[in-house]
C-alpha cells in the first residue's frame, strides 16, 4: 500500500521521534517501503538574515546537519530499508510538503509535540502539513 514514507525530523528534538521511527520501520517492513528522512534548518538563506554571516556559514551548516542526520540514521534505523537523508531550508511545513511532492510520498509519518488543542490549531507543523498534504499523514504524539 504505502511504497514511499516521508519523515521530517528535528535534529534537535529526536526524543520526540522515537515512536515515529518505530511506527515508520514497521510500515515500510510491512509495505516493502522506502523512507526519506528529513530535516529542515531554518531559513538562514533570506537575504535580511543572510547579510548576518559569512558567506559559508549555510554550506558550513549545510554539512555539519548532513553529517549529524546520517548518524542519527545509521543509529536509529536497520540495514534492511532503503533510506534517504534529505536536508533543506526555511519553514518546516512548506519545506515537508514540497519534499512530498518531490518525492511522490504516499505516507508522511511526522512526530508531533503540541501540548495543547491552541497549538495543534495554531501553531503546528504538524497540523499545517495534515491541513495541505496530499497523501495519506501519520501524526505520532511524542
Amino acid at each position: 500500500m504505502f511504497k514511499k514514507i516521508l519523515m521530517p525530523i528535528d535534529l534537535q528534538e529526536t526524543h520526540l521521534a522515537v515512536k515515529a521511527v518505530a511506527i515508520a520501520i514497521d510500515e515500510a517492513r510491512k509495505h516493502g517501503a522506502e523512507i526519506t528522512v528529513m530535516t529542515v534548518m531554518p531559513g538562514f538563506g533570506m537575504p535580511l538574515v543572510a547579510t548576518f554571516f559569512p558567506d559559508d556559514t549555510m554550506r558550513q551548516a549545510m554539512r555539519e546537519i548532513g553529517t549529524e542526520l546520517k548518524r542519527y540514521i545509521a543509529a536509529n534505523f536497520p540495514k534492511d530499508i532503503t533510506i534517504h537523508p534529505v536536508i533543506t531550508e526555511g519553514n518546516p511545513a512548506e519545506r515537508i510538503l514540497a519534499q512530498r511532492d518531490a518525492i511522490d510520498a504516499d505516507l508522511i509519518i511526522i512526530p508531533s509535540h503540541a501540548q495543547s488543542l491552541r497549538q495543534v490549531f495554531l501553531g503546528s507543523c504538524a497540523a499545517r502539513v495534515v491541513e495541505h498534504a496530499t497523501c495519506s499523514v501519520m501524526v505520532i504524539k511524542a
